[in-house]
C-alpha cells in the first residue's frame, strides 16, 4: 500500500505510526475510563499523588519516560526479564514497545478529557438511579458512561493524535528501526539528518500538521454531535 506523492519509506512510517497509535489508544482507553472515574467520583488518601503521577508524562522530558521503560521492560529490567523468562515476551525494540511508550505519553490527555466530562455529569441523576435500586455498576453503564461519551471520544482522539507525534520516549525505549519502530516523527528526524532528505522531511512535516489539525477538528466535531444527541 502506498499513498500518492509519498515514497515507500514515508508510507511505511505513516502506516506504522497509525498502527501504533491505534493500539496504544485501544488498550489504554479502558484504563483511562477507570482512572478518570476514580479521580472524578472518589475521595481517598493519596488521590492528589495519583493525579500527579498520571499527569507526570506531560511535565517530565519524554526521554525520562523512555529510560524508565528501558530499565523496567528491557531484557535486563525486572519486569522485562520476567516476561521473557516466563512467556518469552519481548517488547523492547519492537512496535509493541513503541505502542506502550506512545500510550503512556498520551494517557494523561485521555484521562483529563474523560475526567472533566464525568465531573460535568449531574450526580443527582446517579443518586436517583441508586435510590430506585440500580447497582453502582448499573448506574455507571446506564448513566455515567453514556453522559460522559463526548469526553471519552474527545480524549481518545486527542490521545491518538498525541501517540502519532510521540518521539522522545519511543526512540529511547525502542530505538529507530526501519519497518519496526521508525514512526512518523522518527522518520522525520532521520530525514533531517540524511543528506538529500529535505524533500521527504518537508512532506512528513506537512502530513504531521494535517493529522494534528484533523484530529483536533474531529474531536470537537464528535463532542458536539454526541452532546447534541444527549441533550435532545
Amino acid at each position: 500500500m502506498n499513498f500518492p506523492l509519498l515514497t515507500a519509506l514515508e508510507t511505511e512510517a505513516l502506516l506504522l505510526s497509525m498502527r501504533i497509535a491505534f493500539w496504544s489508544v485501544t488498550v489504554g482507553l479502558p484504563f483511562g475510563i477507570a482512572v478518570a472515574w476514580l479521580l472524578a467520583r472518589r475521595n481517598f488518601f493519596g488521590k492528589a499523588l495519583l493525579d500527579s503521577l498520571i499527569h507526570l508524562p506531560l511535565v517530565v522530558p519524554p526521554v525520562v519516560v523512555g529510560y524508565l521503560l528501558l530499565v523496567t521492560l528491557g531484557r535486563s529490567g525486572w519486569l522485562g526479564a520476567w516476561l521473557f523468562d516466563a512467556f518469552e515476551i519481548t517488547v523492547i525494540f519492537t512496535w509493541k514497545g513503541a505502542a506502550i511508550a506512545a500510550g503512556i505519553m498520551a494517557f494523561p490527555l485521555m484521562v483529563r478529557a474523560i475526567r472533566l466530562s464525568m465531573e460535568a455529569v449531574d450526580q443527582r441523576l446517579e443518586v436517583a438511579a441508586r435510590t430506585l435500586g440500580a447497582s453502582r455498576i448499573g448506574v455507571f453503564f446506564s448513566i455515567t458512561l453514556p453522559l460522559s461519551l463526548p469526553g471519552i471520544l474527545t480524549g481518545a482522539v486527542l490521545a491518538y493524535a498525541r501517540a502519532l507525534g510521540e518521539f522522545g520516549a519511543t526512540i529511547t525505549f525502542v530505538s529507530n528501526i526501519p519497518g519496526e519502530t521508525r514512526t512518523l516523527p522518527l522518520a522525520l528526524f532521520t530525514f533531517t539528518q540524511t543528506p538529500g532528505g529535505e524533500d521527504s522531511a518537508v512532506r512528513l512535516v506537512v502530513i504531521s500538521f494535517i493529522l494534528a489539525i484533523a484530529a483536533m477538528l474531529l474531536s470537537e466535531f464528535i463532542a458536539r454531535r454526541v452532546r447534541r444527541r444527549i441533550e435532545a
